[in-house]
């Protein structure tokens, strides 16, 4: 699960080049980036509480720091050569349980249920659609749609956040359209196979 059958990759991100020159310097060679991943399905949890309880703006400090952390594992795996069959099923699963625990509790409240039901629906079928696919023999991997995707949900849970903790209204419309943004990649991540 950690160390042993690492893939080597033949494509690098433009944020991969950046992560290598500044982060990834500063995380030792026995972290591997599986380690990353289990990083965020323990302190999902804690997201999820800061939120439920209200505690906004240390939640929002938390999930920042859990959503970068996808950013971080990704990177790792790639410019370490250090990718793995068990990182390609979990990384994605572990993200879409963040970003989905998320839209539940507060866009849900603060924008529409629709808009929270949407999201959620969209990544629970990307996520069978790819078991499916893996299932099938076909190779899965995070696409280009898929990252700006996740940038796009993180960008509007983090507006919305800001908008709740220093009572900004005019930031709802803009974490509204970012999130619907968002919904559209994920349409277009689906449709091209990304995860």
């Amino acid at each position: 699960m950690f160390k042993k059958d690492f893939e080597k990759t033949d494509k690098l991100f433009w944020h991969d080049k950046l992560m290598s020159k500044t982060f990834l310097k500063l995380i030792p060679k026995k972290i591997y980036p599986n380690h990353i991943t289990m990083f965020r399905f323990l302190t999902t949890p804690i997201v999820v509480y800061l939120m439920i309880s209200k505690q906004y703006q240390v939640g929002m400090i938390a999930f920042l720091i859990v959503a970068f952390s996808d950013a971080l594992d990704g990177s790792l795996a790639r410019v370490r050569n250090q990718i793995t069959t068990w990182g390609k099923i979990y990384d994605p699963v572990a993200d879409k349980i963040l970003i989905s625990s998320m839209v539940f509790i507060i866009v849900f409240k603060y924008i529409d249920p629709l808009t929270a039901y949407l999201i959620i629906s969209i990544e629970v079928i990307i996520i069978f659609v790819a078991w499916f696919r893996l299932k099938k023999g076909y190779k899965v991997q995070a696409n280009i749609w898929g990252k700006i995707k996740m940038c796009l949900q993180v960008l509007g849970v983090f507006v919305l956040l800001l908008a709740i903790v220093f009572n900004i209204a005019e930031l709802f419309p803009f974490a509204s359209g970012t999130l619907y943004l968002a919904i559209a990649f994920a349409i277009v991540s689906l449709l091209t196979y990304g995860i």
